[in-house]
């Protein structure tokens, strides 16, 4: 099709775009030429500034590297990644779930962790946490044998595979879940931390006057044949950026009761002094077991990164 005005433009795409054999393939191409099209038109786009978002998206795949990924945070710092997944998640967003976001440092093949272990791997400072995790399905029965991944970053905020100076797979593993469909583990009360902001995600947190934090949180994912591959976070009760999180992940049904207790544990002799427990269900769904595309793949080397701490004005 020859353009021959502005107008014409959307609909020449959009009829190449039909042709397009697969139903799905079309359905969302054709719904993103679209909006793309028509934002651009809202806005009165320029042409420096339509040059500068392009250099933007190039960034984006320029500071993706193996241990981190820049697109996962720049889409969770718009709201996307929250959305995606209420979207999939609890009858299709009718009702309440424990599902949330993956998270951009998530690894496969977490060490395997017996239940009432540790999954702290090398001297890692912080208050001692038991958390304790039920899987339930629907209609409240446990889910019995399912597999679970756990990790979190350290008291200092850097998840391993950020921090040359833990070791490798320190703050992560895998568990099974027993017959009353639980999880137990050892490891330190997680603390809120600044995403990094070194790169076009940074850009966009500062034009906003925002904070980069994001909320203490414990990562989980579960799964079973005949369930949904459940991804959840559990976030700390007693965090001061759970209104403001910089990822938009914090739901109400995900904020945890992280309880402190004054003397040590009976089943611990170890720990001396104070503790924390945490005890929580996460509701799994009937239906095919995934497993998404690890966001980072290897553990970063040479020095600990500087991680700017933004303020929100």
């Amino acid at each position: 099709m020859v353009i021959k005005t502005v107008a014409d433009v959307t609909p020449a795409v959009l009829s190449e775009l039909e042709r397009i054999e697969d139903p799905r393939t079309r359905e969302i191409l054709l719904a993103f030429v679209r909006h793309l099209h028509e934002s651009a038109r809202e806005v009165k786009l320029t042409e420096a500034e339509f040059h500068r978002a392009i250099d933007y998206v190039n960034r984006l795949g320029q500071f993706t590297t193996e241990d981190h990924n820049e697109g996962m945070l720049m889409s969770g710092s718009l709201g996307f990644s929250a959305l995606v997944c209420l979207l999939n998640n609890g009858n299709a967003g009718q009702t309440e779930t424990t599902a949330n976001l993956l998270g951009p440092f998530w690894r496969m093949q977490s060490p395997e962790t017996e239940n009432g272990g540790s999954i702290i791997r090398s001297p890692t400072p912080g208050d001692p946490l038991q958390a304790t995790i039920r899987l339930i399905d629907h209609e409240g029965k446990p889910v019995a044998g399912a597999s679970v991944d756990v990790w979190h970053s350290s008291s200092e905020g850097y998840y391993e595979n950020q921090d040359p100076t833990q070791a490798e797979w320190n703050l992560r593993g895998k568990l099974i879940s027993d017959g009353e469909g639980k999880i137990w583990f050892w490891t330190i009360k997680p603390q809120g931390y600044p995403i990094p902001v070194n790169g076009p995600v940074g850009d966009l947190v500062r034009v906003q006057k925002r904070h980069n934090m994001r909320p203490a949180h414990l990562h989980f994912m579960a799964y079973k044949p005949g369930y949904k591959t459940h991804i959840s976070q559990v976030y700390s009760n007693d965090d001061p950026y759970l209104e403001t999180d910089v990822q938009f992940g914090v739901t109400e049904r995900l904020i945890g009761t992280y309880i402190r207790h004054e003397n040590g544990p009976a089943s611990n002799p170890e720990i001396e002094g104070h503790w924390y427990s945490l005890d929580f269900d996460l509701l799994m769904e009937a239906g095919e077991m995934t497993f998404p595309k690890p966001p980072i793949t290897e553990q970063a080397d040479g020095q600990r990164p500087q991680i700017e701490r933004l303020k929100r004005l």
